[in-house]
């Protein structure tokens, strides 16, 4: 179904300053009129404005600026990434429906999307505020032949896939604050969450969850994050077209995800330390016994945090409570 739909915006798209009989668009698709009606139907329902004349046939007159299954999928030309896609108006978190979804079999690559998400949340179960039409709320389910020790590389490959579409689309630096926060100017504009389904040694299915501020204005920010959040707009005073965005995501992870699996993880270690927020720089590291400080060095093919401090051998850490920031410095403790 989609993949009809998408060849018959395609001819819509190339025919665009005239119009295509229905009877031509029938042997082009091998599909009935009938079915051709019925297709220009439920395009209308997602936007497209359509004109149809009798003995003309149909020309496609605007194209929506809201997201669907065709929107999105339309112009995506990717190999495997968002050959389905889930797009839910709101939902309590897309993370919820990834899961669903892969318990019942959804293939690799299967995307869910969300305009709004109720119950959006981070690591450790924090709130993350996703606001109608303002962001990009997405999960990606993958089911990687890999170990699932590795799993979070996932995390950080994902990471370098934001930083590059940031780079790269809104013109901007981002830096990557270990694991998963993207920082603009010191502030957080986008959040990963992976999570994983797995036996000992074997991954049934990983879930990648991104949160991304896109056109939001700071009155959209909740009160209490705004001095340690931004957005896309914010920094850029632009409003940006998020299909684009995540279109462009899409084809960004897909690619990057395709260089990892044939590479392995040396490729994606390096980006992200060139991505790194205060790699070679002093933190400061706090756990229940004792603090200290030590020089962030970069991070390890587990996708631990790699730290040394003075005449001491290079450490690996898992979870600790890191002082990114200095006393007066514009954002919080991790």
């Amino acid at each position: 179904m989609q993949s009809t739909r998408n060849k018959l915006i395609e001819l819509l798209a190339a025919n665009k300053d005239t119009y295509i009989s229905g009877q031509v668009m029938s042997d082009q698709l091998n599909i009935s009129r009938s079915a051709i009606w019925k297709h220009m139907k439920e395009l209308k329902k997602d936007g497209y404005q359509i004109e149809g004349k009798s003995n003309k046939g149909y020309r496609i007159l605007k194209f929506p600026d809201k997201l669907s299954e065709n929107t999105i999928q339309w112009g995506l030309n990717s190999n495997w990434i968002g050959k389905t896609i889930i797009h839910k108006q709101t939902t309590p978190s897309t993370q919820i429906i990834a899961h669903q979804a892969a318990q019942e079999g959804a293939a690799h690559g299967t995307v869910i999307i969300a305009d709004e998400q109720t119950q959006g949340k981070g690591r450790m179960n924090r709130e993350w505020h996703s606001t109608k039409n303002k962001g990009i709320w997405i999960s990606i389910i993958l089911r990687p032949a890999i170990l699932p020790y590795l799993a979070p590389q996932l995390t950080l490959l994902a990471a370098t896939v934001l930083a590059d579409v940031l780079n790269t689309h809104a013109g901007l630096r981002p830096l990557i604050k270990w694991p998963n926060d993207i920082l603009l100017n010191g502030k957080k504009t986008a959040g990963i969450l992976t999570e994983m389904q797995a036996e000992q040694d074997q991954i049934q299915y990983v879930v990648i969850g991104i949160g991304l501020n896109v056109n939001h204005e700071k009155a959209d920010l909740p009160e209490d994050i705004r001095s340690k959040a931004t957005s896309l707009k914010i920094e850029t005073n632009n409003t940006l077209a998020i299909k684009e965005i995540i279109q462009s995501i899409l084809l960004t992870f897909e690619d990057t995800y395709d260089t990892y699996i044939q590479g392995g993880f040396p490729k994606i270690k390096k980006k992200w330390e060139g991505y790194g927020f205060k790699v070679g720089e002093e933190i400061a590291i706090k756990t229940l016994r004792k603090r200290w400080k030590a020089t962030f060095i970069g991070i390890a093919e587990d996708g631990a945090l790699v730290t040394k401090a003075e005449d001491e051998e290079p450490k690996k850490l898992y979870s600790a409570e890191i002082e990114w920031f200095k006393e007066g410095d514009n954002n919080n403790v991790d």
